[in-house]
């Protein structure tokens, strides 16, 4: 769905992004015929638009239509790669990965290193992160005037307004941590800070080709579990931007304990932690796991899997349950919400994949209620295990570049301000 632009005065900046959205979204080449048409725009502002974005670099002439006979063969748009760069970073409790996107959402760099084993003190870790972002930058050949800001993908529960980490579950000494400015002082720039559901939704709406669009749910597997929304091409971020915390959604109730004080909650269910100790019980791994250490459980969760996967009978139902388990979780938010679609990704979502069957697929399907009106589909991320801060980086590119009709409502300094909604910072 292309957003319509408006012809009344003094709109250009939005107009701008609209046309800049539709190249982006555009299945092929668009030329200025076909950008007017799917915009709304006269043919005078789509050339003065066009005009302006090859002018700053950020789109650029791409051949010409084969000749119809009918007259000038036309001049095909695409976004310029090199226009401009977002950095990204994903904070996982396992792992920190940066990426560099250029502005058609291409990785151009990354790195990836593991998180501490303690995360005592997070000033540490968050100098560890600036370092990465410089390294990324560099490694990616990125003028540094072409990056538009950092996104941070952060798990929850976060202040977005102050830019700050409040007290996610597997990060315990993280506790109204100022994560947005403290690497904003140490970059010297622009940086936005959101939920890392919220992130891989972005990711899949900007990089994700016919996934990323319409109404779908975006389900992460990593050391927690959530949800990411997008509603008719919208990221749905809630009241205060935590939209997406389904980890505590009760899938069995005579299940382990939750730090919540309730049994079964699908996130400590689908914890590796808990995932390892039901296959050392079962005798399908070695007693003396630490499960303390993350490194020894994340080596023991591969091996499980590994062991399902051959089909062994204990590791396999472990996992075939883990699987059944999501599937009502997901099957509960699709039928709330009339979604199309559910993506999977996250670090464990390569590890699971294969036990996301076709009877789970099937299952999901048979309980969607209105399948006779349109299809839900089950299906995995294209953008691999670094949907995170590939997201946390398309973040800051939909922030930048994609329409936000609320500036049509405010005043031209207010407008101004609000088209880069990331923390400030001297360029």
């Amino acid at each position: 769905m292309v957003r319509r632009g408006t012809n009344l005065d003094r709109v250009g900046g939005f107009n701008d992004t609209v046309v800049l959205d539709a190249i982006r979204r555009a299945d092929g080449l668009l030329s200025r015929v076909e950008i007017a048409a799917a915009t709304g725009l006269s043919g005078q502002a789509i050339s003065n638009i066009t005009r302006r974005l090859l002018e700053a670099g950020l789109v650029r002439e791409a051949g010409r239509q084969k000749s119809t006979g009918l007259g000038k063969p036309r001049t095909l748009l695409e976004l310029e790669p090199t226009g401009q760069y977002a950095v990204g970073v994903h904070l996982d409790p396992a792992v920190v990965t940066v990426v560099v996107l250029d502005l058609t959402g291409q990785v151009v760099a990354r790195r990836r290193t593991e998180t501490p084993a303690s995360t005592d003190d997070p000033d540490v870790m968050i100098a560890g992160i600036a370092a990465s972002v410089e390294e990324v930058i560099a490694a990616a050949g990125a003028p540094r005037e072409r990056v538009v800001g950092v996104g941070i993908a952060a798990p929850g529960p976060i202040d977005v307004d102050r830019g700050v980490v409040v007290d996610p579950p597997n990060l315990s000494a993280w506790h109204l941590v100022p994560l947005r400015d403290a690497l904003r002082e140490r970059t010297g720039l622009p940086v936005l800070l959101d939920k890392d559901v919220t992130a891989a939704a972005s990711a899949e709406k900007w990089a994700g080709g016919p996934n990323g669009r319409g109404s779908f749910v975006f389900f992460y597997l990593g050391t927690g579990v959530g949800a990411g929304l997008v509603i008719g091409d919208e990221v749905v971020r809630g009241s205060s931007s935590n939209v997406g915390e389904i980890g505590h959604v009760i899938v069995d109730p005579d299940g382990p304990l939750c730090y919540c004080g309730r049994r079964g909650c699908v996130g400590e269910t689908s914890q590796p932690r808990y995932l390892v100790q039901q296959a050392v019980h079962a005798g399908v791994l070695a007693q003396g796991i630490d499960i303390d250490d993350r490194h020894a459980v994340d080596v023991a969760f591969a091996e499980l899997c590994s062991q399902a996967g051959a089909g062994f009978g204990a590791a396999r139902d472990i996992i075939t349950a883990l699987a059944e388990r999501i599937a009502k979780v997901v099957e509960d938010i699709a039928n709330l919400l009339d979604l199309e679609r559910v993506v999977f990704g996250g670090p464990h979502w390569d590890q699971l994949a294969p036990f996301f069957n076709e009877f789970v697929r099937a299952a999901l399907v048979e309980r969607f209620l209105v399948r006779s009106v349109h299809p839900f589909v089950v299906a995995g991320t294209s953008l691999g295990a670094d949907v995170g801060a590939v997201g946390a980086a398309s973040l800051v590119l939909d922030h930048t570049f994609s329409p936000n009709p609320s500036v049509l409502l405010l005043g031209p300094v207010e407008s101004a301000s609000a088209a880069i909604q990331l923390g400030s910072a001297e360029r």
